[in-house]
């Protein structure tokens, strides 16, 4: 048995998490000799205790290995284990990373440059339409926006980074396979398309209360930031968001109204020291924090430009129109010899990118 197939099976064992299975492998070495054990031998490792260990030496008895192996193959996904390349970084560095990832679509290098953009399922308007409006502007940036999939501002995370055509990531509280909320399904399969859906729950795993907070230590664990939209003071957001404090990530959280319940979590954290987020650009704005210079491409330095960042034809016009020293709209359109209105979308293209900044009287010049 190879080491990613015994790590499905621990993953399987009631009793067993990845602290357990962390511990089991530093005593043991690997995954396929934790299956091989007497019980005597795993009662020797530090926090195994008689159950524990009564479960995984009878393993064969409640696990059917091969079925879930079936599944995987038929269900079109696929497992990521930590020595996996494309097992998240970030998640390795928690302190119970996930023992395997199921996953459906890709996880890529692109996906270093992630921000987890969460809030309640209970929502306002005004909630929906600050989180589709951020996670359009982060991914139109090369962000990958990771949520978990929910109702509410989960939701509204993943249709903006969509209709921007950008990278997101749903994160289930449920196995790979169960749709929850049922709604969602055409959203899912939209999101394998354009990132992945994941999880560390086996096939047919429901969700209930431990689930949850299980799910947001991942979507917390995997990103550099978490941007809490709406949340009242008992949502699990602020879960997640505690998640990525202890995790040594950055929390934003976007004000609300003063005399709404939904705001009352967002208002809490911004008391407690999290950043107040108006708009993409406060997140961007602690570029050197969110986004190590390990991150970008090479020569991306200079501009602070964001991985997996093209300038469409238009910007690149205007960006070669413009230099340090302040130039008119006027100018800008003759010099690029664009119509006024393309320049002035790629003018805000590069505006977002923090390639160029505007300053007052329809004044811009190039981000030193």
């Amino acid at each position: 048995m190879e080491s990613r197939e015994a790590l499905i099976a621990l993953n399987l064992i009631e009793g067993v998490g990845p602290v357990r299975v962390r511990q089991l492998l530093a005593h043991f070495g690997e995954a396929p000799a934790i299956l091989q054990a007497s019980k005597q031998q795993l009662q020797q490792v530090r926090g195994i205790g008689g159950d524990t260990a009564e479960n995984i030496s009878n393993w064969e008895k409640s696990v059917d290995l091969a079925d879930e192996l079936k599944r995987i193959t038929d269900y079109g996904c696929h497992v990521l284990i930590s020595s996996d390349e494309n097992y998240p970084a970030l998640l390795r560095e928690i302190y119970d990373p996930p023992i395997v990832l199921y996953v459906k679509g890709e996880l890529t290098a692109k996906d270093k440059n992630a921000v987890a953009l969460v809030g309640s399922r209970m929502t306002t308007h005004y909630g929906i339409e600050t989180a589709r409006k951020l996670a359009y502007q982060l991914a139109y940036v090369g962000v990958t926006v990771v949520s978990g999939g929910a109702r509410g501002i989960d939701t509204a995370a993943h249709q903006g980074v969509l209709a921007a055509k950008g990278r997101t990531i749903a994160v289930l509280g449920t196995g790979i396979n169960l749709i929850f909320p049922p709604e969602n399904a055409e959203l899912f399969e939209r999101i394998a398309e354009n990132g992945a859906i994941i999880t560390q729950f086996p096939f047919n795993r429901p969700a209930d209360k431990q689930s949850f907070p299980i799910r947001n230590r991942i979507v917390a664990g995997m990103t550099l930031g978490t941007v809490v939209v709406e949340a009242n003071l008992t949502s699990g957001a602020l879960i997640t968001a505690n998640m990525a404090v202890e995790a040594g990530r950055q929390v934003f959280a976007v004000p609300g109204r003063i005399d709404s319940p939904r705001s009352k979590g967002c208002h809490e954290l911004i008391k407690k020291g999290a950043k107040l987020c108006e708009g993409a650009e406060d997140i961007l704005s602690e570029f050197e924090y969110l986004f190590p210079s390990s991150n970008r491409p090479p020569g991306a330095g200079e501009t602070g430009v964001l991985p997996a960042l093209e300038l469409g034809g238009n910007e690149q016009k205007v960006y070669a129109a413009l230099d340090h020293e302040e130039r008119s709209i006027d100018e800008i359109i003759r010099l690029s010899g664009l119509p006024s209105s393309a320049a002035s979308v790629a003018l805000l293209g590069l505006e977002m990118k923090r390639l160029v900044k505007q300053l007052p009287g329809k004044m811009f010049m190039r981000n030193r």
